[in-house]
């Protein structure tokens, strides 16, 4: 749920002084206060994060999982001054320079998010929306009710093709990792 009682531009900056026991994203200037994740979620946050981890050892690119603090703009501004900070799920970050701090500042290669209800809205259509802006190459966006994943892949374009579905029986190859095939059946056997 969105922070509403001031009308003003939410930073990097503002965010670092937010209570430590609280979980926010800043969408365009705007904060979200974040529940809880389910267990559900948890379980497939963790068998992802296993298996890309797994496949990355000793590779370059690197895997990382929330709490991370993923910061993303359009200006060449101060990392303190980014009107954009999220909490993806889990990020790969392939260029070890955007390395800062509680995160990254700078576009990874690939976003999982895992949605929940109080998220469904801002990882469909806000983070979408800046995730492709930004150039993320793969983007997932993860339904753990329907166990069924829809990803989107960067086109020449710089907009995301047609959906890619997959479904509990299925394998998913990463398309920035072409030798990556991530086992859905694991990733949903709860």
């Amino acid at each position: 749920m969105p922070l509403s009682k001031e009308k003003k531009k939410y930073t990097f900056a503002d965010y670092l002084v937010f209570p430590d026991d609280e979980r926010w994203e800043i969408i365009d200037g705007v904060p979200y206060m974040q529940s809880a994740p389910t267990w559900q979620h948890q379980r497939i946050s963790g068998e992802l994060f296993r298996q890309i981890s797994n496949y990355l050892l000793h590779k370059s690119c690197e895997v990382f999982a929330s709490p991370y603090d993923l910061r993303l703009s359009d200006e060449e501004i101060k990392d303190e001054d980014v009107p954009n900070v999220y909490q993806p799920d889990l990020v790969v970050i392939c260029d070890k320079s955007q390395l800062k701090g509680t995160g990254s500042f700078g576009v990874p290669s690939l976003v999982i998010e895992i949605l929940s209800p109080s998220t469904a809205k801002n990882d469909r259509l806000l983070k979408f929306n800046i995730y492709e802006k930004f150039g993320v190459k793969e983007y997932w966006i993860v339904e753990p009710d329907m166990k069924l994943v829809s990803v989107f892949i960067l086109q020449d374009n710089n907009r995301y093709g047609r959906t890619e579905l997959y479904t509990e029986t299925d394998d998913v190859k990463v398309s920035i990792f072409p030798d990556l095939v991530i086992d859905l059946y694991t990733v949903f056997d709860f």
